[in-house]
C-alpha cells in the first residue's frame, strides 16, 4: 500500500479499524479531537458504530459492555479525560476485559494547556486507577510508529484480557507524516469463550464481573492479573537503542517525541566527535529495566529527558540501581525541548557540572 500523508490522530484512527474495530465510544477534548471527529465519518462506512458520550465517565461504562461480548472497542482522550475514565477502566481491567486506549498528552495539571507534555506518564504506569492492577503502555515516537502499535495493542488486549494504552502527546497528534498502513496478520489468539454472548446450555455461563465479596476470590483474581502483568514483562518487552555500538560519553534515556529531539542531538554531537546513545524504551509499562541497565554500562553517566518535571526518571533510577549517576533535564508547560538545549546540558554533564534545574 502507498504511503498517504495523515495527520497523527487520524492515522491513530484509521489503524484501529483496520485493526478490526468498529465501536468508539468517547468525549473530545483537544489535543486528542480529530480522532473522534474522524471516526465519527468512517466507522459508519465500515458498518461500525461511532458515539459520543455525554462524559468520560460514561464512555468508559459504555467499553466495559462492548468488551464483554467480546466486540474490539476503542476510546481516546487526554489527561483529563483519563482521569475520569480511571474509575471504569479499574472496573474493566478487574473483569478482565480487553480495551484499547489512547492517551494524546496535553500540559497539566487540571485544564493547563493544549500543548505537547509527557507529565502523564504516572498517570498511566502508576495511577491510572485504584486497586491492584496495571495495563500495558506503548509510548510512539512517530505516527508510522503509533499506526503500528495501535493494530499491536487490540492484539495485546485480546491476548492479555487487559486494558492497552498508547501514549502519545500533541506533537505527535497533531503532525502530518507519510504512513504506509500495513496489511493486518490476523495473531493467533484465544477464542473469546469468555465473552457474554447468550447461553445456550452448550457452554459454561459467562459472567462479567469485577466484584468479589469473598475475600478469597477477590485474592484469586488478583493474582490472576499479576501473572499477567508478569507474562507482559516477560513477552512484550519493547525498546530501541540508538547509537548504542561503541562506549560513550552519555546515554540519554527518553520516549515519544523527546527521542526524536534527542537523536538530532546526537547527530549534531556526532560531528563534534562527541559520542552519546540513546535509549528508547516502547513498552513504558512493563519497563525494559534490564535493557537500559545492560545499555548504561558503556556509557559515563545516564541523562533523562523528557517533557515534565521528572516522571519516567523514576523507573530510569529502578533500573540502574545505582549503577551509574542520573542526571535530568525537563520542559513542561506545553514547551518541547530544543537540541541547543539539549546539547548545552550533555556539555554541563560531561564538565561533570549539574544540569540546569528549573
Amino acid at each position: 500500500m502507498a504511503k498517504i500523508l495523515m495527520k497523527g490522530n487520524e492515522a491513530l484512527a484509521e489503524a484501529a479499524i483496520i485493526a478490526g474495530c468498529k465501536l468508539f465510544f468517547g468525549y473530545p477534548i483537544t489535543p486528542q479531537n480529530e480522532i473522534p471527529e474522524y471516526l465519527s465519518r468512517r466507522l459508519p462506512q465500515v458498518g461500525g458504530c461511532y458515539l459520543q458520550a455525554e462524559s468520560e465517565v460514561a464512555a468508559s461504562n459504555m467499553l466495559y459492555g462492548a468488551a464483554g461480548v467480546g466486540e474490539r472497542v476503542f476510546t481516546s482522550s487526554s489527561g483529563p479525560g483519563i482521569s475520569l475514565m480511571s474509575e471504569g477502566l479499574s472496573y474493566i481491567a478487574g473483569a478482565q476485559l480487553p480495551v484499547v486506549v489512547v492517551n494524546i498528552v496535553r500540559g497539566g495539571p487540571g485544564l493547563g494547556g493544549i500543548l505537547p507534555a509527557q507529565s502523564d506518564y504516572w498517570q498511566a504506569t502508576r495511577g491510572l486507577g485504584h486497586g491492584d492492577f496495571r495495563i500495558l503502555v506503548l509510548a510512539p515516537s512517530t505516527v508510522q510508529e503509533g499506526a503500528d502499535l495501535i493494530m499491536d495493542a487490540f492484539d495485546l488486549a485480546d491476548k492479555y484480557r487487559n486494558p492497552v494504552m498508547v501514549l502519545g502527546d500533541g506533537l505527535i497528534g497533531q503532525m502530518m507524516e507519510p504512513v504506509e498502513f500495513k496489511e493486518k496478520k490476523k495473531a493467533k489468539l484465544p477464542p473469546k469463550t469468555w465473552a457474554a454472548t447468550g447461553y445456550k446450555g452448550d457452554r459454561e455461563r459467562s459472567i462479567i464481573n469485577s466484584l468479589y465479596l469473598d475475600p478469597l476470590e477477590l485474592e484469586a483474581n488478583s493474582w490472576q492479573l499479576k501473572a499477567r502483568y508478569d507474562a507482559m514483562a516477560r513477552d512484550e518487552l519493547r525498546w530501541e537503542l540508538f547509537n548504542c555500538d561503541r562506549e560513550y560519553e552519555v546515554l540519554i534515556a527518553a520516549y515519544g517525541s523527546t527521542a526524536r529531539i534527542c537523536k538530532t542531538v546526537i547527530e549534531m554531537l556526532k560531528k563534534r566527535g562527541i559520542s552519546v546513545g540513546l535509549f528508547r524504551p516502547i513498552t513504558l509499562f512493563p519497563f525494559p529495566c534490564k535493557q537500559l541497565h545492560d545499555a548504561a554500562q558503556k556509557a559515563k553517566s545516564v541523562f533523562c529527558v523528557e517533557m515534565s518535571t521528572g516522571q519516567m526518571v523514576d523507573d530510569v533510577k529502578i533500573a540502574l540501581e545505582g549503577t551509574r549517576p542520573v542526571h535530568f533535564y525537563g520542559r513542561t508547560g506545553g514547551i518541547i525541548p530544543t537540541p541547543d538545549e539539549i546539547i548545552k546540558q550533555i556539555e554541563r554533564i560531561i564538565k561533570g557540572e549539574e544540569v540546569d534545574k528549573r
